[in-house]
């Protein structure tokens, strides 16, 4: 989702952890070979600073196929994917996860991943399938980016909530919303084409303009925009942030419920799902990578049921495969944009870079 460099609370609040090594089994390798062949059958998982899942899970992963993963983490989606561009063809890892449709095409054109159609993608949605021709990435999850707000200051203005993008830019919400830099930020990113998608090509800069003379601000990081600068975050309010309109996920709220204590009945913040842009994350076998058969055995089961049912409390964004079924606390807390705003891949690249430096011009100067 996001994929942004941790999202909202604990586990996903978690920091860059570097190179953690995720072991099955304990001291004896989990599969009752020795340390030597252990070693050897390590599968490395390059991905951004969110990637979470149970020990449980990978446990289960090691016990299936005798190895045994390790996380190396690279920080934000966007430095994520563009460490991988600059390693291609003597990678760290042997799969990456965590490249979105907003940065897709810069990591297929760069030839960072080689082709392998994972086991079980007929469970998988053929819309999210994005490079079905060369299966060069299997999608592994979809996350919406959306505005989310900060329920009490509303409630104590009398104020509604917006509800589009539209209403952003009308003077009762100024100097409310804070937003990612585009630049930096993969929901900053994915906010940026939510208004291309909204507006048109001759339309979004307009409405930019409208944001900034509306107070706008403009936050480097997501973990700075929601941890800081929004009022609506267990984060947020240990900083003091008095903006109550944020650019995060329609899963947040859940979050803010689940890392509570106690936890409350209703989740203290919302989600404006007229401001959604529908986000998708994918996993490759690097080109170049020294284990592919512990690569392709790991894509395989980054879709299989029981890490798709893993994926929404480990890290917030909706399993693809259509057999995973959601957790109550996912389903209760977060909210459904029934229609959520999407580009052409093709679009978004051909317009990306452009877009980025367009919106750095109007909004940052």
């Amino acid at each position: 989702m996001s994929t942004t460099t941790t999202k909202v609370a604990a586990g996903v609040l978690a920091g860059a952890l570097g190179v953690t090594a995720l072991t099955a089994c304990g001291g004896d390798g989990g599969s009752g070979k020795d340390q030597g062949a252990t070693a050897s059958k390590t599968v490395t998982l390059v991905s951004h600073d969110s990637f979470n899942a149970s020990p449980e899970v990978l446990k289960e992963f090691t016990e299936r196929t005798g190895y045994t993963v390790k996380v190396l983490k690279s920080g934000d989606a966007g430095e994520a994917v563009n460490k991988a561009v600059l390693t291609k063809g003597a990678p760290q890892g042997d799969v990456f996860f965590g490249v979105d449709n907003t940065l897709l095409s810069r990591a297929l054109d760069n030839g960072v991943f080689q082709s392998y159609r994972a086991k079980g993608l007929d469970r998988v949605p053929e819309d999210v399938q994005l490079d079905k021709a060369e299966h060069r990435v299997t999608p592994v999850d979809t996350g919406d980016i959306c505005v989310n707000y900060d329920k009490k200051f509303f409630a104590d203005r009398k104020l509604a909530p917006p509800k589009n993008f539209d209403d952003l830019a009308k003077p009762a919400y100024k100097d409310m919303l804070v937003v990612e830099n585009p630049e930096r930020s993969s929901p900053g990113l994915g906010f940026l084409l939510g208004t291309a998608a909204e507006y048109g090509d001759g339309g979004w800069p307009g409405y930019w303009k409208k944001l900034k003379a509306n107070g706008v601000k403009v936050a480097d990081s997501w973990e700075i925009a929601y941890n800081q600068e929004f009022s609506g975050s267990a984060g947020g309010k240990k900083a003091k942030g008095d903006r109550p309109l944020v650019v995060s996920y329609a899963s947040s709220p859940p979050v803010e419920v689940l890392y509570a204590e106690p936890q409350p009945e209703e989740a203290p913040t919302g989600v404006s799902t007229g401001t959604c842009f529908r986000q998708t994350e994918f996993a490759g076998l690097l080109a170049g990578a020294k284990n592919p058969e512990g690569g392709k055995a790991l894509l395989d089961f980054l879709i299989s049921k029981d890490f798709q049912e893993d994926v929404p409390l480990q890290m917030f964004v909706n399993p693809v495969a259509k057999d995973a079924a959601l957790p109550a606390l996912f389903t209760e807390h977060g909210a459904t944009a029934d229609d959520p705003h999407a580009l052409d891949p093709k679009k978004i690249a051909d317009n990306r870079d452009q877009w980025i430096q367009t919106w750095s011009s109007l909004v940052l100067r």
